[in-house]
């Protein structure tokens, strides 16, 4: 892989690249949309991810070219940048409009991009790109900014330059991912955990259902809106901040409070798939994997009834892992309605599990899935020769 990149670098700029950089993509195992609760997410980076292979120049432009789209920009060093149309070397003009912003002195660069990450299923392309562009102008200008500051640049490109409202799980997990770890993060705090993940015999399956993601984003700001007014009815008579300070006793006491039932399913879902998130840790950490394995469907049974963030595509790689011996938990991962579920399936039975899931989900959708293998991989770094 690296080898074709570096001569489609050279095909490209007529010259060799002097680094190349590699940020994974990601998903979260368990805990989900519970983020903007104040909860637990156990995200984790896969082998998938972005290559960034870059060489100065001394003409003070940036040159952004991608082996995965047509669209390319040359743009000259200035002051500042704003966002152009939907193209993606938008992400990483962002970093280096907040880098120059902060103070930073960059020079001219020639950039190129490519990415074995599925575009649009969910498994965090754009993060993955923000990432490596930030680390990788960290590393060659000595700008002297900490792994977490770089995170929080490449989060504000999302929120900001961007304009789309997620959280910080996904570029904290393209970041801070260890090889063979699951990390358990506090949206809140951002403290973390890195808890040993012993996959041993099998591997993650990555499902993309190929469904559209059409509702995806008007639904996410209605379930955000859902839980903090749980939050505010709740607050009436418990002193707390987010959701997610509450442990499941707590909220049964309480959970009069929520008048709406509606309101109460979600604000249920978040209490509990937060207590998940500390069970699977627990599970992993004693490497007690089939239990993991059914924490992962009560995650997806929970999103699917009480969240209701899920569809008939998702729940059919939910309902085919339980009736699969080699599957030992599967869910949706990710804010739903399509996108992508997770798998975890023996390694030896990769090609029959592909060739059987396929087949079923053909049957009940109409149209075929894309399965992806990965292991858990590491995060943000230079590769070396």
């Amino acid at each position: 892989m690296k080898a074709n990149l570096k001569q489609e670098f050279k095909n490209r700029y007529n010259k060799e690249a002097t680094h190349t950089f590699f940020s994974p993509g990601r998903v979260n195992l368990i805990g989900e949309h519970i983020d903007y609760n104040g909860g637990l997410v156990m995200p984790c980076a896969i082998t998938l991810g972005t290559y960034m292979l870059i060489a100065p120049n001394s003409d003070k432009v940036f040159r952004f070219k991608s082996v995965n789209f047509e669209e390319q920009l040359e743009i000259p060093l200035q002051s500042s940048y704003t966002k152009s149309g939907e193209e993606w070397f938008n992400y990483p003009l962002g970093v280096i409009n907040y880098l120059i912003e902060g103070g930073k002195e960059l020079g001219g660069l020639d950039m190129l991009y490519y990415g074995d990450i599925p575009i649009g299923s969910g498994l965090s392309s754009s993060a993955s790109i923000e990432v490596v562009t930030a680390f990788a102008f960290n590393q060659l200008f000595n700008c002297g900014l900490t792994k977490l500051e770089l995170v929080l640049i490449s989060k504000r490109v999302e929120n900001e330059f961007i304009g789309v409202s997620s959280g910080i799980m996904d570029q904290f997990a393209v970041a801070f991912g260890e090889t063979d770890k699951a990390l358990v993060l506090n949206c809140d705090t951002l403290d973390y955990e890195a808890v040993p993940t012993n996959l041993g015999d099998h591997l993650l399956a990555i499902i993309n259902t190929n469904k559209l993601r059409k509702l995806a984003e008007s639904k996410y700001n209605e379930r955000v809106q859902e839980c903090q007014t749980a939050l505010k009815q709740l607050q009436q008579e418990l002193d707390i901040a987010n959701l997610c300070d509450l442990d499941s006793a707590t909220f049964e006491l309480h959970k009069h409070l929520v008048t709406d039932p509606t309101v109460l399913k979600r604000a249920t879902h978040v209490v509990y798939e937060n207590q998940r998130v500390k069970q699977a840790a627990k599970a992993l950490s004693e490497n007690k994997l089939e239990e993991f394995g059914q924490l992962m469907y009560a995650s997806h049974d929970s999103l699917k009834n009480l969240y209701e963030v899920s569809g008939k595509e998702l729940d059919c790689i939910a309902e085919y892992g339980k009736t699969d011996p080699n599957v030992i938990g599967a869910r949706m991962t990710g804010a739903g309605f399509g996108g992508c579920g997770i798998a975890i399936v023996k390694k030896d039975s990769l090609e029959t599990f592909i060739t059987k899931f396929t087949l079923y989900y053909e049957s009940k959708i109409g149209y075929a899935p894309s399965v992806y293998a990965s292991l858990i991989g590491h995060g943000v770094s230079e590769l070396k020769d």
